[in-house]
Parts: structure tokens; sequence; C-alpha cells
């Protein structure tokens, strides 16, 4: 009898631990949807609320709590999201991949119904006696692909044919060794082909913009972080962060203007120069491209783990880590603001342009990772991604604007890779594909 009852006992209080883990549970879930919902209002996302609403609702009911008030709000945004709640359609599946393939300006190109990537092409070159072949193997199939005909100055001849039911190949044969290049854009593939040039120093990447035409008209601002009493971030040695900056924007410069776009420096030496005038520099100009290089820098705590490349485009911080690199920036001005008028500040002088500065920031980073990691590895470089940021060198541009944090000159590696030349030049390069990308993306 004593052992049934210790037996009992021993049950109730395990129901016990069980239910005090449950209430803590119930808690702590309830708490999180509470701060979640606080945080999504006034973001105008109806369906984030209504879930928020439910997990309210949900746990508030098992810990015993009033959920009235969050009910009657659930009742009328559902009601609101109903009312303008767009009808599913029927989405008929084209089976066709590709829509046209024609020959303008003298390059080939190919309209897709969809998305392509890197991974639907395939390219080989194969050399004969007398001639050089080289073979595009294109990811689709194209109905027309028999009678289309195309040609090109100054190419013997090009060849279509839908190889196989979900391979369309593109031929291009002639008796002089030729260079070409592809662009991709979203639902787009360039086929350029040329002669191959001579080495230009700087080394130019062979991606180009679609149309010169279009290059022509766009005008961009380069600005070297920092400068003449305003080191920037220090690294090994006194290595200062204004040296890295400055060498990479004077690349960056000549290989845009090689490239037929209008470029401006903020600075083209060792100069201080004050925030506020390298935007009114860009606005004066009339830029579509505002471009801010620097270098980063971690507390002596984090130094042997802080890397990696950020780029980032104005907004108000999000997180402590962009809080913080934005403070070691923006120095050089506005120090009087406190931290609650600057957010306001950004949030309204800036709201117009913070989705086109994304798209770039997001080009322009895709860029620089694969061009580092193909030249140094995958391991060595970081992914530090797109971030907002408070940063005052962007205040006031009235076009897309970006600042790129090249790496952190305090790693005990990547702070020596980043006062190299060869560093300098890669990221100029990438950043170079990256604009070329984002026009093309954004014409």
């Amino acid at each position: 009898m004593t052992k049934i009852i210790s037996f009992l006992l021993f049950i109730i209080f395990f129901l016990n631990i069980l239910d005090a883990k449950s209430i803590t549970t119930n808690y702590t879930k309830f708490n999180n949807a509470k701060k979640n919902y606080a945080r999504i209002i006034g973001y105008n996302n109806k369906e984030k609320e209504i879930k928020y609403l439910k997990e309210l609702i949900l746990y508030g009911n098992r810990l015993n709590k009033s959920t009235y008030k969050y009910k009657q709000e659930l009742q009328r945004l559902s009601k609101v999201v109903s009312l303008y709640k767009v009808p599913k359609t029927k989405i008929v599946k084209n089976k066709y991949d590709i829509k046209n393939v024609y020959e303008d300006n003298n390059q080939i190109v190919i309209l897709f119904n969809h998305k392509i990537t890197k991974k639907d092409i395939r390219f080989f070159y194969k050399k004969y006696r007398k001639s050089f072949q080289y073979t595009f193997d294109i990811k689709g199939n194209f109905k027309d692909a028999s009678p289309t005909k195309l040609s090109i100055d100054g190419i013997t001849r090009i060849k279509i044919v839908q190889y196989k039911y979900k391979t369309l190949r593109i031929t291009i044969r002639n008796n002089r060794r030729l260079k070409p290049i592809y662009i991709l854009g979203y639902k787009k593939l360039i086929i350029k082909v040329k002669p191959p040039a001579k080495i230009i120093r700087p080394v130019i990447s062979n991606i180009y913009n679609e149309n010169t035409r279009v290059i022509a008209q766009k005008t961009i601002v380069i600005d070297a972080g920092h400068g003449g009493k305003d080191v920037g971030a220090i690294g090994s040695h006194r290595k200062y962060e204004k040296n890295v900056t400055l060498d990479t924007a004077l690349r960056l410069y000549k290989i845009l203007d090689h490239r037929g776009y209008k470029v401006y420096l903020t600075r083209n030496r060792d100069k201080f120069i004050s925030l506020k005038y390298r935007t009114k520099m860009a606005n004066k100009k009339n830029a579509n491209m505002f471009i801010s290089i620097h270098a980063n820098a971690a507390p002596k705590s984090k130094i042997r783990k802080a890397q990696g490349i950020e780029t980032y485009f104005l907004s108000p911080a999000r997180s402590s880590r962009a809080k913080r690199v934005a403070a070691s920036e923006n120095k050089g001005d506005m120090n009087s603001m406190n931290w609650s008028s600057k957010t306001t500040f950004l949030t309204v002088l800036n709201q117009s342009k913070i989705t086109t500065s994304n798209k770039m920031a997001i080009d322009i980073q895709k860029n620089i990772l694969y061009a580092l990691r193909k030249k140094y590895g995958k391991t060595q470089i970081k992914d530090g991604g797109v971030r907002e940021g408070p940063f005052w060198v962007l205040v006031g541009a009235q076009m897309p604007s970006i600042l790129i944090e090249v790496g952190y000159i305090t790693h005990p590696v990547e702070g020596k890779r980043i006062y190299t030349k060869t560093y300098h030049q890669e990221i100029a390069n990438a950043i170079a594909n990256g604009v070329d990308s984002y026009f093309l993306k954004n014409q």
C-alpha cells in the first residue's frame, strides 16, 4: 500500500513539473507574439498582424488571460483583408521556355518566359584546321528555332537549332578567333562576339552593358571614404582606412570610365571633405548612382572573429551591428543630433529611394563575393550581407546610393589582404560588374 501511494505521489509530482514547463513555454510564446505584433504595426502588413493576433489569442487562452481585445482586432482585420483580397487566377504554363531569338545591334538576344541563371547556359569551344567554333547550349525550347536565321557583321556563320527538347543550341563559326561573352538579365540573355583585345590595365572584366547609348547616359559618383585629418579605421602598423578607400576608388574610376560611364570622384587625393559635400556634389552632377567605399574595423574583443564584405543602403538601422558600423563612419558630421532625431530624419528624407538602393546593394554585393571567392577561395571570403544602416554620407543623395565595407582592416588575415593592390583591383572590377548588372536590370 505504501509503495502505491509513493508511486502516485511521484506521478503527481512529475505532472506538476510538466505543467510548470508548459506554462513557462506558453508565457514565452505569448510575450514573443506580443512583441512581434507591436513591431509589425505601422508597416501595413495585415497578414502578419493577423498571424500574431492568432498567436496572442491561442497562448493567452492557455494562460487564462483575457484575449477579448485581440479577438475584436482580429475580426476587424479579417474583414479588411477579405474586402481587398484578389481572387487567385489559374496560371497556364507556357510549354515554350524561350519567347524569341533575334539579332540586334550586332549581338544575339534571347528572351525567356521565366528567370534564367548561369546554370541554364553551357558554353564550349572547338578549334578546327581552318576555323573556330563556339557553341552555346541554352536550357529551354523555342518553337521557331529552325526558321530563325541570324547574322552578325564579320561572322562567317551562325546556326540555331533545337538540339534536344529542352536544349536550344546556338553555334557560331568563324575563320578568325573570336571572344564570345554573354550577359544575363532577369529574363534575357545577350551574346556578344568580338575579336580578342590586348590586355589593358587595369584589368577590365568581360561584362559590358547591353547598349552603349544606355551607358553614355549614366553618371556615377564614387566616394572614397574619409581623407585628410579623418583617417578612418586603423589597422595593424598604423595603416589607415583612408588610403585603402582612395586607391580602390581610383581604380574603379578608371574601369567605369573605360566602359563609357560619366564618372566623378568626391576626392582624388588625401583630402578631408565633409560628409554633406559628398552627396551635394552627386546631386549637382545629376548622378544616377552614388557609391561610397569604406573599410570596417572591430573592437579589440572581436578582432580575430570579425571579418567579411558588407554592403549598406540608407535606412534607420535594424541591428546593433549596423548601428556600430554607422557610428564609426558618421564621425565627420551631424554629431549634434541625438539618435531619435537622426532616425526620424532618415525615415522622412529617404523613404522613396530605399528600395532602389537595396536592389543596387544586392547586385554589387553578389558580384564582389563571386570575384573574391574565385580569387581567394570561398572559405576565405565571408559574406557580411546586405544591410540597412543610418550612414550620414548617404543622406540627401537624390539617387540610389550605397556604402561598401570592403572588409575588416583589424582582422589578422583579411587586414593584410585589404592593403594589397591586387585586392583593390579585384574589388574595383567586381563593383563595376555589379554596376553593369544593376543598370541592365533597371534601365
